[in-house]
Order: structure tokens, then sequence, then C-alpha cells
């Protein structure tokens, strides 16, 4: 279905940017239902009870104290959830963790909060998706 969207000139002029630099295969409509589709997502995944799947990257100097250990702990309290994790040494103190979780939607914010609140992890951030896709 065709519809139109009306805009300030200068919101269209930086909507216009979002599309170039998305790449030649992408037109503005194109760019529009990719952020439809990731609203609905996020909207999705934000409902209690929803399964959802996730990946939560986080960044901590590995000589903090007993640090490892403690993500360690955390990570087998919830192996269910717990898909797959990698880990990248950035430097000789700092590393990188990409951990895959699933689950109840809850559960899953709830343990990527269990383990950014954990001292000595400098920061993180969660991405979550259904396991439903709108195409």
């Amino acid at each position: 279905m065709r519809f139109s969207v009306a805009m300030p000139e200068d919101l269209l002029i930086e909507f216009d940017q979002l599309v170039a630099r998305r790449g030649l295969a992408k037109n503005r409509s194109e760019v529009i239902r990719d952020l439809v589709r990731d609203a609905l997502v996020e909207s999705k995944a934000s409902v209690p009870g929803t399964q959802v799947m996730g990946t939560l990257t986080i960044a901590y100097d590995h000589h903090a104290s007993a640090l490892t250990d403690k993500l360690h702990a955390i990570q087998h309290d919830y192996f269910d959830n717990i898909v797959s994790t990698m880990h990248v040494h950035v430097d000789q103190h700092l590393c990188l963790e990409v951990i895959v979780l699933r689950g109840d939607t809850d559960l899953v914010q709830t343990i990527a909060h269990l383990i950014m609140g954990t001292k000595g992890v400098s920061n993180g951030k969660l991405v979550l998706t259904t396991t439903s896709i709108t195409r």
C-alpha cells in the first residue's frame, strides 16, 4: 500500500542523509519499512511474557576484583537462558564480551541488568528481538 508523509524540510534533509548512508539498495520506502519494523519489534519485545532473543555487549577491565568469577557465576545461574558467549581481548586490560540470551523478556532483561550492574563492568547494552518476524 502507498501512503504519504508530511514532514518539515530540515527533518526530510536529515532523513535523506540517513537513506544515503544505508547504501545503494536503500531508498526512502525501504528505510521507512526498516524503521517501522524496528519500532514494532521493540514494542513487542517490551510486552511481558514475550519470548525474545537478545545480545548483551559488555566492556570491562578483567583485572577488576574477581569480576570474571562473578560474571561466570551469573551466567551459570542462568545457563538455560545463555545461548552463547564470545570473549574478545581488546588490549592488556579491557575485554569485550557478547552474550546471546533467550527467554521471557522480563527474565532476559533481569539477567542483563545483573551482568551490567556487576561492579567492574564499565558499560553494556542489551538489544532485543522477538522470535516472530514481521515482514
